[in-house]
């Protein structure tokens, strides 16, 4: 008897000790804000779910759907794990791309990318860097003169003179006047400040979808970053153009392949945001409409079987197979999905995901559930996504930014 007790005891002891696991888990990857795009049971992972009562999600006298609404998570639909606000929204269709176009930015602001060392008759001088400019850092103004572009900025430190210059930047969203005085560089015969900036970058990547509602369009899923600061790009102005791919690089375990594409003169529409959750804009085509689809909110993501829409030749966009391996609810944008590429067709054809795929439409269950972003390069063959929801929800702020 003794025997079966202690058994029992062990058993129980074991259930309770996953059973406080799980419950410290869920607590851990359910967000405490959640969207929902329907009524009625809201489930995470298969086994943590939250239900929803109409009657606390419609003002019946108004007529109208209550936008939050505080409910209670529970593992296996018994155990309490936490609470959370759900914020029901009305499902939202948009219209998936796929299509490879090209990007013309253009910053706010000049972008320093680097400094250097001058040559003095009194040795090796960094004006620029005992001024305190840093990589990264965005130049504003020079004697109150609002910079523009790299040729004004040289033009500007191009005067020839020995007088400190008064440089406003902007660093971390800061803004910082610093005195930068230049030496002379008797081999170059004049003034020199010693240091290396941008104002504008090319690219290409993927249209993820239009939103008929505001006239916007969202791609790539992350930002696009100085190729030498590695800093988000701080937009001005911009253009997203039409693109033909004419030459695919493969990716291969430890290289990521790229796409490689001539742009048109003809414009899709203008950039005007470029986030941490991709680039985004006012579009002047008219889009194919056959291609609507309803965004998922991201708990609907499920491992499994979903479809890539891409291009990867001079051919429209078309639906490849891969499977998503697993899902993030917590991680950092970007990051949200796993997938895998299973589509045969496509391993052969580009070795997996290549560079300028990003921002390709991942289906599933006949919604929009996220893009693809960015490529494990140790193997090319799987990748990374954003969830749709969150692309959505920053394309409404391409009208805010507008107005």
């Amino acid at each position: 008897m003794k025997t079966v007790i202690r058994i029992f005891t062990a058993v129980v002891f074991s259930a309770l000790c996953v059973i406080f696991s799980l419950v410290a888990l869920g607590s851990a990857i359910v967000p405490n804000n959640i969207t929902a795009f329907s009524l009625g049971e809201i489930v995470f992972d298969d086994i943590y779910t939250i239900n929803i009562n109409p009657r606390d999600t419609v003002d019946y006298q108004g007529d109208m759907r209550v936008s939050e609404v505080d409910a209670q998570v529970r593992l296996f639909g018994i155990i309490p794990v936490k609470n959370a606000t759900v914020n029901q929204q009305e499902e939202k269709q948009v219209i998936v791309s796929g299509e490879c176009f090209g990007i013309k930015l253009y910053t706010d602001g000049v972008i320093v990318v680097g400094t250097r060392d001058v040559d003095t008759a009194q040795g090796k001088v960094n004006p620029a860097h005992d001024a305190g400019l840093e990589k990264g850092d965005i130049i504003i103004s020079i004697n109150d003169e609002k910079m523009l572009s790299s040729n004004q900025v040289e033009e500007a430190f191009n005067t020839n003179n020995a007088d400190a210059y008064k440089v406003v930047i902007k660093r971390n969203g800061n803004y910082k006047t610093l005195s930068l005085k230049p030496v002379y560089s008797p081999s170059e015969g004049k003034y020199k400040v010693g240091v290396w900036v941008r104002d504008s970058t090319a690219g290409i990547g993927t249209l993820t979808f239009y939103n008929p509602e505001n006239g916007s369009f969202a791609a790539l899923g992350h930002p696009v970053n100085d190729v030498d600061t590695n800093d988000v790009m701080p937009i001005l102005s911009g253009e997203a153009v039409e693109a033909t791919v004419t030459k695919l690089y493969k990716s291969k375990d430890g290289e990521a392949g790229s796409l490689c594409c001539d742009f048109s003169d003809n414009p899709i529409g203008m950039l005007t945001l470029n986030s941490d959750n991709g680039i985004y804009g006012t579009y002047i085509n008219s889009p194919d409409e056959s291609k609507a689809y309803y965004v998922a909110a991201s708990q609907e993501a499920e491992r499994g079987h979903a479809q890539i829409l891409c291009t990867v030749d001079d051919n429209p966009p078309a639906f490849y197979n891969v499977e998503i391996t697993r899902i993030s609810y917590n991680s950092a944008s970007g990051k949200n999905i796993v997938v895998k590429v299973t589509d045969e067709a496509l391993l052969e054809k580009t070795g997996g995901i290549v560079q300028g795929m990003s921002g390709s439409p991942i289906i599933q269950n006949g919604r929009l559930v996220g893009a693809l972003t960015h490529v494990v390069v140790d193997n090319p063959a799987k990748g990374y996504g954003i969830f749709a929801e969150t692309m959505l929800e920053e394309s409404y702020e391409v009208v805010a930014d507008s107005e």
